[in-house]
């Protein structure tokens, strides 16, 4: 089996984030990066699939040159083959624009299985995956907890939350699968794993390679366009209510009603 693993390198969101000075991105300078966490289950669900189904792994990220450190953490992983797309044409794609560029990768790579995660942590579009699957007029399912290949390796089922439980889903392969927290626990690489990451080659594909025309991608093509980014309001200081318990109750009925309004 071809499994795909798409990854998106993000700025680490352990950290306090800030805004760049004219208000429309991040301040990006001396930034943390890590894989997108949502992609870290994408690329464990796709080395469990091979050690169950056999196959062959190959994660693909899109991104400058600091990329391939997620890259090379995903080989030592355990992932079999590493892609890195890279560009400066690429820069500023939307999510549209971002699933075209992957389509075409995806042309070059073959694909029975395509896995990533639900949203990237940075943006939160969720959009990625849909559209690849989209423009690759395959099957998808967004979200997934769990997935099971069929023993003759041509349809998958999936299981999903929904507001009235669990849904499961099947699908002939080829077919794409979003991932989330909870389908499992992402390994730690080895260290021998770690050690033949070092020496792996990393393949890199740029626009010639991919054939795409630079009027289909990049920000001038990208049909979203951040205007301004902004900080959540100040919240308001709590309010501590002491004194006896009747007091407090006549007081706490007050503020719902003056100040609260919802009684």
């Amino acid at each position: 089996m071809k499994i795909i693993a798409l990854i998106k390198q993000v700025p680490d969101t352990s950290i306090s984030l800030k805004i760049n000075a004219d208000g429309a991105d991040i301040e990006y300078r001396d930034m943390p990066w890590v894989i997108n966490p949502y992609d870290e289950y994408a690329v464990e669900e796709a080395l469990r699939i091979k050690e169950k189904h056999g196959g062959n792994v190959t994660v693909i990220s899109m991104g400058t040159d600091r990329v391939v450190d997620i890259l090379r953490s995903s080989l030592a992983m355990g992932a079999d083959e590493a892609v890195h797309l890279k560009d400066t044409i690429f820069d500023g794609s939307d999510a549209y624009s971002t699933a075209y560029i992957l389509s075409k990768a995806m042309n070059l790579t073959g694909y029975d299985i395509i896995l990533c995660g639900k949203q990237a942590v940075d943006d939160g579009w969720g959009a990625v995956g849909p559209a690849l699957a989209t423009i690759l007029n395959i099957p998808s399912a967004s979200s997934i907890l769990k997935l099971e290949i069929s023993q003759d390796k041509k349809s998958a089922a999936a299981q999903r939350e929904i507001d009235e439980g669990l849904e499961i889903v099947e699908a002939p392969l080829p077919a794409l699968f979003t991932t989330q927290q909870g389908i499992n626990k992402p390994r730690y690489a080895s260290i021998p794993g770690i050690m033949k990451a070092k020496k792996k080659e990393i393949t890199a594909w740029d626009a010639v390679t991919l054939n795409i025309s630079p009027n289909k991608i990049g920000k001038n093509a990208s049909r979203i366009n951040v205007k301004k980014l902004s900080y959540p309001p100040v919240r308001k200081r709590g309010k501590i209510l002491e004194g006896d318990s009747k007091a407090v109750t006549k007081e706490l009925v007050n503020l719902l009603r003056n100040e609260a309004k919802v009684v």
